[in-house]
């Protein structure tokens, strides 16, 4: 997929770390690969484990596992850091600025919904709790590090923000279209068995509202570093 005019192709595979800051990139890279890719494995294979112990099937237990946005932003995570230390073309959408800011807001929207609504309606014990811990705090936290030390900035635009939210917004619509089907939902503000229709309507308007707010956090924050890369050092 081509870039945009005025955006970046992804440098050849022999320059991609020759910068002043490539130690740093590197070493932030392969932490958020191989971190995010081990907290992946553990959290399937504990989760699978733990559902099929307890009667589903395995075609159940994939499809609630892959229904959660934790995971499916972890993975997008992934293959971010797979695009910036591969050439290969399938993942070229992955090196888009677009791509790369709309991910630092969903990470950001995961760690945070975390930490102040959902660490307090669940119970974690062994390796659940590590899982979590990484996925949920310590993937985001790098993640944002990365984007924010490591990228070229002033890409991302204030009419980007649709673009921003739609991601969301479709995963939004699957998981509804899912739970409707199966009776099941992966997150309390989505269960429309319990709250109804009215008010998981409610609640996805102030996800989206909080969303527009942490991409438009990252649209300034990409302004804001790319005048400072281009301001002299004095």
């Amino acid at each position: 997929m081509a870039a945009r005019t005025g955006e970046p192709c992804s440098p050849p595979r022999s320059s991609r770390w020759r910068n002043p800051d490539m130690a740093l990139q590197r070493a932030l890279t392969w932490t958020g690969l191989l971190l995010g890719s081990a907290g992946l494995v553990l959290q399937f294979s504990i989760s699978i484990q733990n559902m099929l112990a307890h009667g589903r099937d395995l075609p159940g237990a994939l499809g609630a596992f892959f229904s959660y946005y934790t995971i499916l932003t972890n993975i997008g995570l992934v293959l971010v850091y797979l695009s910036a230390v591969t050439g290969w073309t399938w993942l070229g959408l992955f090196r888009r600025p677009l791509v790369r800011g709309l991910m630092a807001a969903n990470i950001a929207l995961v760690g945070l919904y975390v930490f102040f609504v959902l660490r307090f309606l669940t119970d974690l014990e062994g390796l659940f709790v590590v899982a979590d811990i990484i996925l949920h705090y310590i993937c985001p936290l790098v993640y944002l590090a990365w984007w924010g030390t490591t990228q070229r900035h002033g890409h991302l635009r204030w009419t980007d923000l649709p673009l921003m939210l739609a991601p969301t917004f479709v995963y939004f619509l699957y998981a509804m279209a899912r739970g409707a089907w199966v009776q099941e939902y992966p997150y309390p503000i989505l269960n429309a068995i319990e709250l109804g229709y009215g008010q998981v309507a409610a609640n996805a308007v102030y996800m989206t509202a909080f969303l527009a707010v942490l991409s438009v956090a990252v649209i300034a924050v990409d302004h804001f570093l790319a005048r400072l890369s281009r301001t002299p050092a004095q």
